[in-house]
């Protein structure tokens, strides 16, 4: 059950209120439900008891189950635990699981503990869940000291469970008032619902689809000179296409939860971000570009990581259709993805001037998410496998970074629906406002983006929230070839630059189907796009820029890759700070002085005397803080000599060496 997006719901009323035949109405459309009867069944001793439990199992349907915890008020939290996506539970009452708490045969319990259990239980469970109980806020303080026990902890548990469930609703005199959120705009009678197995039935069965072949690697000229352009007015900036490389990965490969991806070198990374603050600056340091320097050493896996080489930009082309579109002119993306095809256009202006090649990769088709799924699941299946097969694709050509970009109509709103399945983001909150091509709002398809997106999540509120259940409800073909892009790149060790709302929609789905995924991508710009910086929080990247730019997915990160290219290069070509290198001279210095001789200074063995003591003479002569030669007060660590030839020679005997340290002869 779930109202508006809604999944978990505390029914608040009085005695005779109406509660539990108003929580009762909310479930009586689900296909199965579990009843948990938390109340002890003591019908023999009281007959007006009795007669109210049996008009509670009368009202109950058939084929609802029941199950009782009034023996085990710990069992509760073990039931929700343990219950699954497809169910609907309805818990009735929590009053009754506070009575059995407090039961003498129970005791000593710690309530608060066990409550604090029970709404940790509630906050991760993934079933559908009503939960009813009595508000004792309005009644008179009792006058007995079990009574006075009873009502707080009732009143603490109800204030716990509220705070963690999606909404509340208190029932007075039979009439629900929303308390949590605000009233919804629609009547609050559940419309029908469509079952699980009906939505299974609808995704999972089709053909299998065959692999389609891969588009076309578009290689980009250098930046023409000014002269040029004029010269050749019209022509297009990238050259010939590139034969496709061969494929690693299996057909047939299947993309299930729990992948085991490799994570990047942790420790490659932090070492470079201590060599980058020894460099010989001018300046204070890289500031925020450290974080640049320190991600490209943990996937290339050195501490001295070096610029990309060879980049390729994906641009993935997908539309939806319906409300998700609004305020985009018909067409206008397939002109986009058409002209970057000829080399026309921002995106093959931008990667030819950034050097990186272009590859523009049709999405299939997104039906409207406010009536039906997006995409059947086995569209969903092959749209990942050909994300995964690109990036394969362009690591064994020997790509070395991965750019995403996307064009498509109604693709922020997609990736708004994704964001409220995946991080429980309000869709208003995530979407940007809607700009005309003349540069105006557009605040009227604003709203309709935004009714398409909460209708889209109140159809497919019953589906199991996995990864590829969420792509093919509200996701689409776009973000499903992105996710796969993004998940084959993890695989093949291949890091990726994000800078939209379809690439950050795609890291919260590659997230939940293998956690390495995110920490193989790199965020340019969040572009002032308030899906982009809230998936950036959840997903813990933090934008290298801010720029704010909006010149379409993709290509504000192309913007940005001369920048990091050149940080690259100057945090790997600058030596370290003088001062550093003095002291690492002075300090071999000083360790060749203390051998017998002098020449060994130059060798890599450096086999002392012990013989002979340091003296006095063998001080440095420019005064230090604290030489680095023992004092009369510092003991005298030495290695051993060892019995033979040092590793550099298997001679008995070594050339001798001069006082210069270099060889005799």
């Amino acid at each position: 059950m779930s109202i508006d997006g809604w999944n978990t719901v505390l029914v608040l009323g009085g005695i005779r209120s109406g509660k539990s035949e108003f929580a009762e109405a909310l479930v009586a459309d689900a296909p199965t439900v579990r009843y948990v009867a938390t109340a002890a069944d003591t019908s023999a001793d009281d007959e007006e008891w009795a007669t109210r439990l049996h008009a509670h199992r009368a009202r109950r349907p058939t084929t609802w189950t029941t199950e009782e915890t009034a023996g085990q008020p710990r069992r509760l939290a073990e039931l929700l635990a343990a219950a699954q996506p497809a169910e609907t539970l309805l818990i009735d009452d929590v009053g009754g699981w506070v009575t059995a708490l407090l039961d003498p045969a129970h005791q000593p319990v710690d309530a608060t503990a066990t409550i604090a259990v029970l709404v940790a239980a509630i906050r991760s469970c993934p079933a559908r869940l009503v939960l009813v109980s009595a508000e004792v806020g309005l009644s008179l303080v009792p006058t007995t000291p079990l009574g006075r026990a009873f009502t707080d902890t009732l009143g603490t548990a109800n204030r716990a469970i509220a705070d963690a469930v999606d909404t509340v609703v208190l029932v007075v005199a039979g009439q629900p008032s929303w308390l949590k959120p605000p009233p919804p705009t629609r009547p609050a009678a559940v419309p029908a619902q469509i079952t699980p197995a009906a939505a299974g039935s609808r995704a999972a069965t089709g053909p299998v689809l065959a692999p389609p072949p891969l588009p076309e690697v578009l290689t980009p000229s250098a930046p023409p000179t000014p002269a040029a352009l004029a010269a050749a007015a019209g022509a297009p900036w990238l050259a010939l296409p590139v034969a496709a490389a061969s494929l690693a990965i299996e057909p047939d490969l299947a993309i299930e939860p729990d992948l085991e991806l490799p994570m990047p070198d942790e420790d490659a990374g932090s070492q470079a971000g201590q060599r980058v603050a020894t460099r010989d600056l001018p300046g204070a340091g890289f500031g925020g570009l450290t974080q640049l320097v320190e991600f490209a050493a943990a996937t290339q896996g050195t501490p001295q990581p070096v610029p990309w080489a060879r980049t390729r930009v994906l641009l993935v082309h997908g539309d939806h259709a319906g409300g998700a579109a609004a305020g985009t002119a018909p067409g206008d993306s397939a002109r986009r993805a058409q002209e970057a095809r000829d080399g026309q256009g921002a995106w093959a202006r931008l990667a030819a001037e950034a050097g990186a090649e272009l590859q523009v990769v049709d999405a299939p088709a997104a039906d409207p998410i406010e009536t039906d799924p997006a995409l059947p699941l086995n569209q969903v299946e092959a749209a990942l496998q050909l994300g995964w097969r690109l990036a394969d694709q362009a690591a064994d050509a020997g790509v070395r970074l991965l750019v995403l970009g996307a064009c498509g109509a109604g693709t922020d709103a997609a990736a708004a629906a994704v964001l409220a399945a995946t991080a429980g983001a309000e869709p208003p909150a995530v979407l940007a406002r809607v700009r005309t091509g003349a540069g105006e709002y557009d605040d009227a398809a604003w709203m309709i983006r935004c009714a398409a997106v909460r209708d889209g999540l109140h159809r497919s509120r019953h589906s199991s929230r996995e990864p590829r259940e969420i792509l093919a409800e509200v996701g689409g073909g776009d973000i499903a070839v992105a996710t796969g892009m993004l998940l084959g790149a993890a695989a093949r060790r291949l890091p990726v630059l994000l800078d939209g709302p379809v690439g950050v929609a795609a890291g919260l789905v590659s997230r939940d189907l293998a956690g390495p995924a995110r920490h193989w991508c790199l965020l340019a710009d969040h572009g002032g796009h308030p899906g982009v910086q809230l998936a950036a929080d959840v997903l813990g990247l933090t934008p290298l820029l801010d720029l704010r730019l909006d010149l379409g997915e993709g290509g504000n990160a192309l913007v940005a890759l001369p920048l990091l290219r050149s940080a690259l290069a100057l945090a790997a070509a600058l030596p370290a700070h003088p001062s550093l290198r003095v002291e690492s001279d002075e300090a071999t210095s000083n360790v060749a002085e203390l051998t017998t001789d002098p020449a060994a200074a130059g060798s890599t063995t450096s086999e002392p005397d012990e013989a002979t003591p340091p003296t006095e003479e063998s001080e440095p002569t420019t005064e230090q803080p604290e030489p680095a030669s023992p004092t009369e007060d510092e003991p005298d660590f030495r290695e051993p000599e060892p019995a033979g030839p040092g590793p550099t020679s298997t001679d008995p005997e070594s050339t001798p060496l001069d006082s210069s340290g270099r060889r005799a002869g």
